[in-house]
C-alpha cells in the first residue's frame, strides 16, 4: 500500500522554547490519560504507550513524573478533548485536536487561526469523514507472517501491514492501539518501536503552491503556538 504518514513530531525541537512547549503537550497528555485510565502504566496500557513516545522524544523523565503525580493527588486543570475541522490555505483538509480547560476560549484561538488566513473553519465531521484515524506501529524486522499472526492471536482488528527496507508497519484503528502494541511486545523480546502513533491519515491529499504556501506557513505556525493544540492533522502537500 506504501501509505505515507508523518512522524507525531515530525521536527525535533531546535529552540529550548520550542521544547518547553513539546514538554508541556506531553505533560497535559499525560496528566489526563492517567487521570481518566488510571496512573499506574502496567495497568493503563495507553499510558504506558504515551510515557515510551515521551521519552523517545526526550521529554524529561521529572516532566512525566510531575504529570503523573498530579493526576494520582486527583488535583489540577479539568482537561477535556477538543476536536476542530476545517480547510486550510490552497483548500486542504486539516484536523486541530486539543486539550483545554476552557471550551470558548479554545474555539475562539483555533478560529482566529483559520480567519486570519484566509481559511474556513467547519462543523464536526466537515472533513474527519476523508481521513482514517489509525493507530501505527513500526519495528525492525522482516518477520512479517508472525507479527500478523501474534495480532490475530490477541483479536486485534489490523487495518493494514506493510513490510518494507526491513520495517514492519501495522496499522489498525485508534481503538486497538493499547491491545496492538501489547500483542506485538509479547511476540517480539526486546521490541523497540521506530514509530508508535495515532494519527489521522488523509486519504487524499491536495497541493499547495503559489502564494498558499506561505500562508499555510502561517496556518500551522499559529495553530502549533496555542498551548491547547496538541496536534494538528491535514492532508496538504506543498508545492517544489
Amino acid at each position: 500500500m506504501g501509505r505515507a504518514y508523518q512522524n507525531r513530531k515530525d521536527s525535533m525541537a531546535k529552540t529550548a522554547a520550542a521544547k518547553t512547549k513539546v514538554y508541556s503537550k506531553y505533560g497535559r497528555e499525560i496528566y489526563v490519560c492517567a487521570k481518566s485510565g488510571g496512573p499506574d502504566p502496567d495497568a493503563n496500557l495507553s499510558l504506558r504507550g504515551l510515557i515510551d513516545r515521551a521519552k523517545k522524544d526526550q521529554v524529561p523523565a521529572h516532566v512525566i513524573e510531575k504529570a503523573i503525580e498530579k493526576a494520582r493527588g486527583g488535583a489540577g486543570e479539568d482537561f477535556s478533548p477538543a476536536r476542530y475541522e476545517g480547510f486550510g490555505p490552497g483548500n486542504c483538509m486539516a484536523i486541530v485536536d486539543c486539550l483545554t480547560d476552557n471550551p470558548n476560549r479554545t474555539f475562539g484561538d483555533v478560529r482566529l487561526a483559520f480567519t486570519k488566513t484566509k481559511c474556513k473553519i467547519g462543523t464536526q465531521g466537515s472533513v474527519s469523514h476523508m481521513f482514517d484515524h489509525c493507530a501505527i506501529l513500526g519495528f525492525k524486522g522482516d518477520d512479517e507472517e508472525a507479527a500478523l499472526e501474534a495480532l490475530m492471536m490477541a483479536d486485534v482488528d489490523v487495518t493494514d501491514i506493510e513490510h518494507e527496507e526491513g520495517m514492519i508497519t501495522v496499522f489498525a484503528p485508534h481503538t486497538e492501539y493499547a491491545k496492538a502494541r501489547q500483542a506485538l511486545q509479547e511476540a517480539f523480546e526486546g521490541l523497540e518501536f521506530e514509530v508508535d502513533e495515532i494519527q489521522f491519515l488523509p486519504q487524499t491529499t491536495t497541493t499547495v503552491e503559489g502564494d498558499d504556501i506561505e500562508l499555510f506557513e502561517k496556518f500551522m505556525d499559529m495553530l502549533n503556538d496555542l498551548d491547547d493544540v496538541q496536534n494538528v492533522y491535514h492532508n496538504a502537500v506543498i508545492a517544489d
